[in-house]
């Protein structure tokens, strides 16, 4: 099965770094993008016989207009396109099915939101069973240097977000920041994030690792932990029932403060 990237498009500044972020990613694992862009009924759209031809023609010019972008950037780059009927969150989600990752535009609070940066965004997120990465607007680290930063839950399975860490430091060659915060968490805890990275440390020799137990508040501080990174890495249990689409209150904090794209890794 051919490796892709699927990107969602809205026409937001946010959503044409997700696409710029994507196509970089892209080159580093020898994968295809695929933007889509699905198409949102506006109040015009639900009034009978009027016509969908212009939402239609701005969709696909975006589409066009972002690939061909993409394509500039980086020459030889495999981009398709996709226009998309119906409803944002299905579509988006279906769209992940077959994909390694699926990338999304992000901003902070208090930003104004195409919707896959709002409710929708976030919903997709809590739902698609792929790394979600959600890219902000600006000129963060590019992907292709910078260290990674993972926040681990030692409470938690870490084998998923820790293979797809590591994966993303060895391929930007750079070092991994491993952060484990909690209000209480006691000193002695260090020694079981060691044991746990051991395994992984003796798989990727060539990626510098730096680990740390941090008594304090898990949100805040990994935060901290990424402000130079050029990836902030988390975790998110997967929830598969229609009615629990929360992504947690940490997920939360570094998405809406982190500068760094933000890759939510799912686990069970």
């Amino acid at each position: 099965m051919t490796r892709s990237i699927v990107v969602g498009l809205d026409g937001t500044e946010q959503a044409g770094a997700a696409a710029v972020w994507a196509a970089d990613e892209a080159e580093l694992r020898g994968a295809a993008v695929r933007l889509v862009h699905v198409l949102v009924a506006s109040p015009d759209a639900l009034v009978p016989f009027v016509s969908r031809e212009p939402v239609e023609s701005w969709g696909e010019e975006l589409l066009t207009r972002t690939a061909t972008a993409l394509r500039e950037r980086r020459p030889g780059l495999p981009v398709t396109t996709a226009l998309l009927p119906g409803d944002a969150v299905p579509g988006l989600v279906t769209a992940a099915d077959d994909a390694d990752l699926l990338v999304l535009g992000s901003r902070a609070l208090g930003a104004v939101a195409g919707y896959f940066l709002g409710s929708v965004g976030m919903t997709v997120a809590g739902l698609v069973e792929r790394p979600v990465v959600l890219v902000r607007e600006g000129d963060p680290p590019g992907p292709l240097d910078g260290p990674v930063s993972v926040g681990v839950d030692l409470r938690e399975p870490a084998d998923g977000l820790l293979g797809f860490a590591f994966d993303e430091a060895a391929r930007r060659r750079g070092p991994l920041h491993v952060t484990y915060a909690r209000r209480s968490a006691p000193p002695e805890l260090q020694r079981t994030l060691d044991d746990l990275l051991l395994p992984w440390r003796a798989k990727y020799p060539e990626v510098p690792v730096t680990a740390r137990v941090v008594p304090a508040s898990a949100g805040p501080e990994l935060v901290r932990a990424a402000a130079d990174a050029s990836l902030a890495v988390i975790g998110r249990r997967i929830r598969r029932s229609p009615l629990s689409t929360h992504i947690g209150s940490v997920a939360h904090a570094v998405l809406h403060h982190s500068r760094a794209p933000v890759v939510l890794v799912p686990h069970e």
